[in-house]
């Protein structure tokens, strides 16, 4: 019995050590990882901060190169300006108080078509995809739609709905709506199957398909579509106020060129350039609190 006993001891000192050694090995791993992982991060932190680097350098390097072009007079200065001069013009607009009610204007139209753009070509996506009769039928007007020029339908819209906001917007949407409602009917269509199939298996129905399979996957297609849209609703502006406008950016870009104020047209580009890049960024930081969410 005794033997017996100090056997089972033994065993149990045995299987002790055993579970000791394995917790020391896990922990042993964890910490590896850990150390990786936080070697990775510091890696794609030192790389971010080199990218930017290198992007403001170009940056300042080409702002340098021009003026040095306008001031030596390498370059037409009365067509091509130089920083200085269009800086120089911007604060002269913006202290007058006369560049205000056009960057406001121009920036309310933008967030307008955007807006309205990126919800109604998402919420025809829904609609073409809930019903496969109605995707034949649209397919093939949506591509002649999107083939076509859209400063073509400019002039109409004017007549349909006044020069003012109205034809702006619309011209607008006319770009944003149809890109968004391809995009993300195609995201539609190319989530997994087997998810669908697994659903439907379960009794699902096709709503239950749509809310737990297709638009979970693809929400990062949605939210990045939001980012396209940025670029499209400002080309829609921007087209729209060079047919119809008398206050924008877009007008301020026509009535430089037609006074040969080739200064005023290139303040009016870095102004655009600035606040398109604003607004980008905006919606990059939406991007990823909504994605992080999800």
């Amino acid at each position: 019995m005794e033997g017996g006993k100090m056997l089972g001891s033994a065993s149990d000192i045995q299987f002790t050590g055993n579970s000791d050694q394995r917790d020391m090995h896990s922990a042993d791993s964890d910490h590896w990882l850990a150390q990786k992982w936080q070697q990775h991060q510091q890696t794609k932190r030192r790389l971010r901060r080199s990218v930017i680097a290198v992007q403001i350098f170009i940056l300042f390097f080409a702002i340098l190169l021009w003026e040095a072009a306008g001031r030596l007079k390498w370059i037409d200065v009365l067509i091509f300006s130089y920083p200085t001069k269009v800086a120089q013009q911007i604060m002269k607009d913006a202290v007058s108080g006369e560049l205000w009610p056009h960057l406001a204007m121009t920036v309310s139209e933008t967030a307008v078509g955007f807006l309205l753009g990126t919800f109604i070509g998402t919420l025809l996506a829904v609609i073409i995809w809930w019903s496969p009769f109605l995707s034949k039928v649209i397919d093939p007007y949506m591509v002649v739609f999107n083939s076509m020029p859209k400063v073509a339908l400019g002039p109409i819209f004017i007549v349909l709905f006044g020069a003012g906001f109205t034809a702006i917007v619309v011209t607008t949407l006319s770009i944003t709506v149809i890109v968004t409602t391809l995009v993300v009917y195609t995201s539609f269509n190319e989530v997994d199957p087997n998810y669908t199939k697994v659903i439907r298996t379960f009794g699902g129905s096709r709503q239950d398909v749509f809310r737990k399979a297709i638009l979970p996957a693809s929400f990062p297609t949605i939210v990045s579509t939001l980012k396209v849209n940025v670029g499209m609703a400002w080309v829609g502006v921007i087209v729209g106020e060079f047919l119809v406008a008398k206050v924008g950016l877009g007008y301020l870009i026509v009535y430089g060129f037609q006074v040969f104020n080739f200064t005023l047209v290139l303040s009016s580009l870095v102004i655009i350039a600035l606040v398109a890049t604003a607004m980008y960024q905006l919606v990059v930081y939406i991007e990823r609190k909504l994605v992080k969410e999800h």
